[in-house]
């Protein structure tokens, strides 16, 4: 589904100088029909009470979904806004890193949905979160 000359090295230099990479996202792994990233569990993205920000799993879920989204289009031609995210918190933690993991749910011509699901470094679910995307021309 994503494009050969899709790299993580094309990913995170996207991402510099923005919300993603001040918080610390990073893509670490492409396969055929998903996307991940880690992002860490620290001064960043934590809340008052030293566990992980809703704020923050919904900023790696926006990231992997629109990233995922501008992969498959001719950005010359289109682009991906988000349209509606929601996100379930199921489980906190407090240290380490968490990785979201996007796959698509549906690919339109107009829209796009994916779901992230965020788990922790034992793999225990952390949030889900669906995100639709507008696909937009230019």
């Amino acid at each position: 589904m994503f494009p050969k000359e899709l790299t993580l090295e094309r990913l995170n230099t996207i991402n510099e100088n923005t919300l993603a990479s001040h918080i610390g996202i990073e893509f670490t792994e492409i396969g055929s029909d998903y996307l991940i990233a880690r992002m860490p569990v620290d001064k960043r993205t934590t809340q008052p009470y030293n566990i992980l920000h809703g704020g923050a799993s919904v900023v790696l879920s926006e990231t992997l979904g629109s990233q995922a989204a501008a992969a498959l289009l001719d950005l010359d031609k289109q682009y991906p806004v988000g349209l509606e995210i929601n996100a379930n918190h199921i489980k906190s933690i407090s240290s380490g890193y968490v990785y979201g993991r996007v796959t698509p749910i549906h690919i339109g011509k107009s829209t796009h949905v994916w779901e992230t699901r965020i788990t922790d470094e034992e793999n225990s679910l952390i949030c889900i979160s669906k995100l639709t995307v507008a696909i937009l021309d230019r």
